[in-house]
């Protein structure tokens, strides 16, 4: 098949979350699985100032209410990995952050990925792909334009995180050359009087993914549907969840350059070195289990439930690792907590690769309380290196770790629950099927290669061929 795969961000060009890795590694699986893959993104002015290997590419005339718009697109391979068209319109992609934009004008953000929908529809339209895959908000248009434009290409839309909208004043449709029939209908763009990209995906493209079978059901239910349960009920017979997979080459103890000893399920003296080398980098004494964060510091992410029970969690002996960066709040909360007790917890507040590749390989455990969790992809690469997650039953997490086989679950989003599960997690701490429970975790399939297969099932029943 050919396939165009719609984003907003991806590895390496640019990266704010997890779709920048999925963005990455389902291409380059679906490239090897022998498909002709292209990724297509903005062209943001940090991706030009870090490639000075863009090959020229078409030159369109996209079409906009004030006139054609001449954009070109240009070309760059990562590897041996799918090709990425980047599209060029300095006007649009090159001010601000790419989801704020630099007038802090929210129709300025609004009409960015607004023109970038309406590009991928023009260059749809001469690459003649078999299947759109549209990845989130920023994507929503894709299957509006198409209709504009009366482009016939399937398209799959997959949620990663439906808390992301894309929500704007309808004044945006007419500045986007959006016809105002497409508002109001059954089928429109309209979401609680706004013009949403999001419910225009939802709504008009041929299939409906999540990242995990979990979040699938869970958004058709009003406490994670944030208002599109009712929208997503209606579509459920076109809705499937695919979990993420992780690249294994890249989350790899065995071949880790980053780590300070390689390692695999039969040789777990090497993560034990690992963790002496965090603990000297971190300046944590090691008395007891060292339980690791890595990811953003926000509310879904639960850290204000951690944060609550870090008190009674020292006071029990753990010790903590966490690396991220988000609200100013959280960030606060707990570089006290690290200032307080310099010794037993280490607070790194910034995106750094290579340690977190340490803290995966060196501590003991790994900490998700998330709220909700579309797929995570924490847990998944922790595994790979033998650090048993202690999650909330939510999500992709409900489909990633079983009780006491694969890492610990707790149900309600308390700093109670969480405090239970570290407990029993610290029970098995160094004891009897402690190792058991390391080499379960390492010898996981987390390969993309099983997730490409079903999301081939998917594009053939968007294109009306057999069945997802």
């Amino acid at each position: 098949m050919k396939i165009l795969f719609v984003t907003s961000e991806a590895l390496p060009y640019y990266k704010s979350g997890g779709l920048a890795d999925v963005s990455r590694a389902l291409p380059d699986a679906l490239l090897a699985a022998g498909h002709d893959v292209r990724i297509i993104m903005p062209l943001y002015g940090v991706v030009r100032s870090l490639l000075d290997d863009l090959k020229d590419g078409p030159t369109l005339d996209v079409p906009w209410p004030t006139g054609p718009v001449q954009t070109r697109l240009l070309s760059h391979r990562a590897g041996t990995g799918a090709t990425a068209v980047l599209v060029e319109q300095p006007a649009l992609f090159e001010a601000g952050s790419p989801y704020e934009g630099a007038s802090g004008e929210p129709l300025e953000v609004g009409r960015r990925f607004a023109f970038f929908c309406r590009a991928v529809v023009r260059y749809a339209s001469e690459w003649r792909p078999d299947v759109i895959h549209l990845n989130d908000w920023t994507t929503g248009f894709v299957p509006v334009f198409s209709l504009v434009d009366g482009l016939d290409v399937a398209t799959v839309f997959s949620i990663h995180n439906l808390a992301y909208q894309g929500n704007f004043s309808p004044v945006l449709l007419e500045q986007a050359g959006v016809p105002w029939d497409l508002y109001r209908t059954e089928n429109g763009v309209e979401f609680l009087h706004t013009a949403s990209f999001l419910k225009a995906g939802l709504s008009l493209s041929d299939r409906l993914l999540t990242v995990s079978p979990s979040y699938a059901e869970e958004i058709q239910t009003p406490e994670y549907g944030a208002g599109l349960d009712g929208l997503l009920r209606f579509r459920r017979r076109v809705l499937d969840g695919i979990l993420n997979g992780i690249d294994t080459a890249v989350w790899d103890p065995a071949r880790d350059d980053d780590i300070a000893s390689r390692y695999t399920a039969g040789t777990l003296d090497g993560k034990d070195t690992n963790r002496n080398a965090l603990l000297k980098e971190c300046g944590l004494d090691g008395f007891g289990p060292v339980f690791a964060m890595v990811g953003r510091m926000v509310y879904q992410k639960g850290i204000d439930i951690a944060a609550a029970a870090l008190p009674v969690l020292l006071e029990g002996g753990a010790r903590f690792v966490i690396l991220g960066d988000g609200d100013p709040a959280y960030v606060r909360l707990l570089l006290r907590s690290s200032h307080a007790s310099p010794d037993r917890v280490s607070v790194f507040t910034r995106f750094d690769e290579a340690l977190a590749h340490r803290i995966y390989a060196g501590a003991d455990y790994f900490l998700m309380p998330s709220r909700y969790e579309p797929c995570g992809l924490g847990q998944m690469i922790a595994q790979r290196y033998g650090t048993p997650p202690v999650a909330r039953r939510t999500g992709g997490l409900i489909d990633t770790v079983t009780e006491r086989k694969t890492g610990f679950l707790f149900d309600e989003p308390t700093p109670d629950a969480l405090v239970g599960a570290v407990r029993r997690a610290s029970a098995i701490w160094r004891v009897k099927g402690w190792n058991a429970l390391r080499r379960r975790c390492m010898l996981l399939d987390r390969s993309w290669a099983r997730s490409a297969e079903q999301y081939e099932a998917v594009y053939l029943a968007a294109q009306g061929i057999g069945r997802a």
